[in-house]
């Protein structure tokens, strides 16, 4: 029989604790099953609000992430979003999975970057929403980007239910959900195998059906509620909750737009139906917009000229319109 000697032996267990806790570490961070949240909408939901980017491109960096950091009456808001080092927040109870429409499958932890331009930039709502479901949810948390730019409801991303051709946008959105669900044990090797539960909807959109001419606008509230029934019945879920985002655009509260504010009336109109009581919600984000000369990217009023701040705000309000709209 072989005798292990002491100091051996000692070194055999540190070493065996060190790698049983570094195992321990790379697991799930949050409990199962994981809460599935898609994300679906057109450019603004793809993420345009810049992170980090200054000079004369970037209005010398007026409304980024940092800027607005800077202001000591904003930053407690926004301190989550970085760590001790000064470096980037990088949440691991809350993972993305985001499919560009030219692109590879980005997944991973939740942090700046699953936009569509690449590195880590430009973030967009996903960002607050998830630290919001992250705080309140003990469950791992997974969101589903399904988002491309220039899409309408009225053709792109039409339910089967609308009648005539289903948009192909709306084939593809479940299509990337399915993928992604399937993906989890690929994508996440952290994940535990505890399955995974479809939790809720968000839908931030508009603007491609307000200026998509009378037809496009007048369907909008039937269409928006066929989406909602229709994903709820191909994804079996006949309760989904879901949170439709206000159309912004560069008007804030301001908008005369005849055509815009009736895409925001529908999109309330939708949410107050009879049949969704105290499932879907809609959520005013017109306060949050900033002013261009304040913002990074001063001619893209589509894009909410890609203010920090205005992402993140609505970020925050879908949510905690969603806590709001889960199951207590």
């Amino acid at each position: 029989m072989r005798v292990c000697h002491t100091a051996l032996c000692g070194m055999l267990v540190g070493w065996l604790c060190a790698v049983s806790a570094a195992v321990a570490a790379e697991g799930q961070a949050g409990k199962s099953p994981v809460k599935v949240f898609i994300l679906a909408g057109q450019s603004n939901m793809e993420g345009q609000a810049v992170a980090d980017l200054d000079g004369k491109d970037y209005n010398q960096g007026k409304g980024t992430l940092t800027y607005v950091m800077k202001d000591p009456d904003k930053a407690p808001l926004y301190k989550h979003l970085k760590d001790a080092k000064g470096q980037w927040t990088v949440r691991d109870d809350v993972w993305v999975w985001y499919k560009p429409e030219n692109g590879p499958v980005r997944s991973g932890a939740l942090t700046l970057g699953f936009a569509v331009y690449g590195g880590k930039h430009h973030f967009g709502a996903e960002l607050q929403f998830g630290h919001v479901l992250g705080d309140h949810l003990p469950n791992q948390v997974l969101l589903i980007k399904t988002a491309w730019g220039g899409k309408s409801l009225f053709k792109d991303f039409r339910p089967p239910s609308s009648g005539g051709q289903v948009g192909p946008y709306y084939t593809k959105m479940i299509e990337d959900v399915r993928e992604a669900m399937a993906d989890l044990p690929k994508r996440f090797p952290a994940y535990d195998g505890g399955g995974y539960e479809l939790a809720g909807l968000v839908w931030w959109h508009g603007w491609n059906d307000f200026c998509g001419g009378k037809a496009a606008v007048a369907e909008y509230e039937q269409n928006l509620v066929n989406l909602i029934k229709d994903v709820r019945a191909e994804l079996k879920s006949p309760n989904l909750p879901v949170a439709i985002g206000e159309l912004t655009g560069p008007w804030g509260a301001d908008c005369t737009d005849k055509a815009a504010l009736a895409i925001r009336h529908a999109q309330a109109a939708a949410a107050a139906r009879p049949e969704f009581k105290g499932t879907v919600r809609f959520v005013e984000t017109h306060d949050f917009v900033r002013p261009a000369k304040e913002s990074p990217n001063p001619g893209h009023g589509h894009h909410e000229f890609g203010n920090a701040e205005t992402y993140f705000l609505v970020g925050n309000a879908l949510g905690k319109a969603m806590v709001g709209l889960l199951p207590k």
